[in-house]
């Protein structure tokens, strides 16, 4: 299992779509798999799981990515599991980290564009 942070600054609603356009886009086998928003106390708060094939590790990888709006933007929380191999241990674990790569590069592509 891997895992990323960020917080990023913005417009809630516009920050979770472009994510999910941009992970969309970085990957052919991507698909939604099952969403969830909430809003608590005045605060929003979005999930979303995602789920591809792993050329690298020749396998089904998913991707849980939350988003809670915060006063200053969106922190982001995606962690990435099931991209390895093995029973017992966890044996080619490229999947998950190549997955999760996909996240931070669209946090980088909002950040880039919203300079």
């Amino acid at each position: 299992m891997a895992k990323y942070t960020a917080q990023v600054a913005g417009d809630f609603g516009q920050i979770v779509d472009f994510i999910d356009i941009e992970l969309h886009s970085q990957s052919a086998s991507l698909s939604l798999e099952e969403s969830f928003d909430r809003n608590v106390q005045g605060w929003r708060i979005s999930q979303r799981v995602y789920e591809r094939f792993s050329y690298a590790g020749g396998n089904r990888a998913s991707l849980s990515v939350l988003f809670i709006e915060v006063p200053d933007g969106v922190e982001i929380c995606g962690i990435a599991t099931g991209g390895s191999q093995a029973v017992f241990f966890k044996i080619n674990t490229l999947g998950e980290t190549a997955f999760l790569e996909t996240l931070q590069t669209a946090v980088q592509r909002w950040n880039d564009q919203s300079i």
